[in-house]
Order: structure tokens, then C-alpha cells, then sequence
């Protein structure tokens, strides 16, 4: 039933919006809309206000890094129609030169939202009110949530007890704390495992 009614949605949407919409796709009960950035800000509008649609809520915006494309980003919105009680997602694709369009002006919860994505990924949005960093400090270098970022971060942060303040240092590791041993533990091992003499003795 519950299908019936996101094929309709999915129809619904792809009749009346096929300028901005390049697939749908029905997974695991959730409808996936795949738009054109051009056309993110007209169809959001026309997901919250179109009748059979009444996405009023914005519960999630984030993104996905996928270096190895030429589009590098995917934008994810997430909504809820209680009135008709559906849930959309929106994937955008975005290059790592272009701006995506903020959605602040329709749906007032996404200032936060866009904020976290540009701090952890670093991607821009045009109109947003006040983009800045929400998560990270002031001086923070780099983006966490792109997989470029390193593990370690660039540099650490600890209170100097000698200078009575907050100071920040670049990271610095033990040569041994990089070097990893991929090799499984069964092979190439010095020792005898319980049971080796056995098959040895053979």
C-alpha cells in the first residue's frame, strides 16, 4: 500500500516537476528524488506547498563526499509530510566550484542545517544569512566529513598549564603510531600457534 502510494508521489512529482527531477527511485519504503541543482530551490518550494504533496517539515540536510567523481558531492535533504504521512529525499549532485542555492527562505530550519554542511564539507551555499562555522572552532583548517580530511586533523588543541590559556599545536605522531602491519596475523607469523607442531609432525 504504502508502495502504491510513493509511485504515485514519484508520478506526481516527475509529471509536474520533469524539469528538475532526473530519476525517482523506491528503496527500503523511502522515495529518492534525483534533481538538477538549477532547478533545488523551485522544487523545494513546490514539494512544501503543492497539495498532494505538503512536505512541511525539513528534518535533515547532509552530504556525501565521493572524491573519485566529477561532481564530488551529493546534497541530501530529507522531508516529512505529516498531512499525508510521507518521507522525501532529495539527492543534488554539486561540483566542488559550484554554490548550492540555501533553502532558508523556505523552510527556516535549514540555517543550522546548511551551516554543519559547509563546516564539515565544505560546500558553499548562496543566500544563506550567515554561513559560518557551527561545529568546528573559528581557526579550524579543513573540512572532518570529506574523506581527504586525515584522521589526526591538522593540529590539536590542550590547555597550557605555564601559559594559563588554550593553545593549538600541529599534530605530532611517532613514526611507529603511522606504520600499520596489514599482514594477516596467519601469515608470515615468527611464532607457533597452539596446534602448528601437529600439522608439522605430519
Amino acid at each position: 500500500m504504502m508502495s502504491e502510494a510513493l509511485q504515485e508521489l514519484a508520478a506526481l512529482i516527475e509529471l509536474k516537476r520533469g524539469d528538475a527531477v532526473q530519476s525517482t527511485a523506491i528503496a527500503h519504503g523511502e522515495l529518492t528524488v534525483t534533481a538538477n541543482l538549477a532547478h533545488l530551490q523551485s522544487l523545494v518550494e513546490f514539494l512544501r506547498d503543492d497539495a498532494a504533496c505538503r512536505f512541511s517539515t525539513l528534518v535533515d540536510i547532509t552530504a556525501v563526499d565521493l572524491p573519485e567523481r566529477v561532481a564530488r558531492f551529493d546534497m541530501v535533504y530529507h522531508f516529512l509530510s505529516m498531512y499525508r504521512n510521507h518521507r522525501i529525499r532529495v539527492k543534488v549532485a554539486v561540483r566542488e566550484d559550484e554554490m548550492v542555492p540555501s533553502i532558508v527562505e523556505t523552510y527556516p530550519a535549514a540555517n543550522w542545517f546548511e551551516r554543519e554542511v559547509f563546516d564539515m564539507f565544505g560546500i558553499l551555499f548562496s543566500g544563506h544569512p550567515d554561513l559560518r562555522r557551527i561545529l568546528t572552532d573559528y581557526g579550524f583548517r579543513g573540512h572532518p566529513l570529506r574523506k581527504d580530511f586525515p584522521t589526526t586533523g591538522y593540529v590539536e588543541v590542550r590547555y597550557d598549564e605555564a601559559l594559563k590559556r588554550v593553545v593549538y599545536e600541529p599534530v605530532k605522531l611517532v613514526q611507529e603510531y603511522r606504520q600499520f602491519d596489514f599482514m594477516s596475523p596467519w601469515e608470515g607469523a615468527e611464532y607457533i600457534l597452539p596446534g602448528d607442531q601437529k600439522a608439522e609432525a605430519k
